[in-house]
């Protein structure tokens, strides 16, 4: 019998857990990008629809884009759909169907947001990949659920970086259920 997949969550927050502002994210550091990018390579990933339309061009490419909508009809060209986020959890606990071309170890699913799907798939994550950026945005209107520490380890922390564009100061934290 296969193992349980890992259930991973993926996010950059500030200092004050904000993570979002008019439905687009509050920074773009291209060194957390190609971190993302390398850490969900291969992967399945689940995501709520606004995060999947917030991809200028359209399912990433190399891995499984699931994503959980209520909407009937919802176009599906090149992603797969799912009602909610068990069903999602499901869905990429499986081989891949169809006539995708995309190897996906499903030994590890990662959840790429938004705020809902988050604190849906807190309690079910056991590892969570942080890019923590050294601000507050108290104008932020979208926020990651608190991160109980009593609950979590840190596994693997960088040293603070600055992204050279922005001037933001930013560390990666790795954390494992306790």
């Amino acid at each position: 019998m296969p193992a349980s997949p890992v259930i991973s969550i993926i996010v950059a927050i500030t200092r004050d857990n904000a993570i979002g502002l008019g439905g687009d994210q509050l920074y773009y550091i291209s060194s957390d990008l190609r971190r993302f990018r390398s850490i969900t390579m291969g992967h399945p990933m689940v995501m709520g629809r606004r995060t999947f339309e917030s991809f200028p061009r359209g399912p990433l490419p190399g891995r499984r884009n699931i994503v959980i909508t209520s909407r009937p009809g919802y176009p599906s060209d090149g992603i797969e759909l799912a009602p909610s986020l068990p069903d999602a959890l499901a869905l990429a606990a499986t081989s891949p169907t169809g006539t995708e071309d995309i190897k996906s170890d499903s030994s590890e699913i990662v959840v790429i947001g938004g705020a809902s799907v988050y604190r849906q798939a807190l309690p079910l994550a056991s590892r969570l990949y942080l890019t923590v950026i050294e601000v507050d945005r108290p104008d932020a209107d979208t926020f990651f659920p608190p991160i109980d520490p009593s609950k979590w380890t840190i596994a693997e922390q960088s040293d603070p970086m600055i992204d050279p564009p922005t001037g933001l100061t930013y560390r990666y934290l790795t954390l494992t259920r306790r």
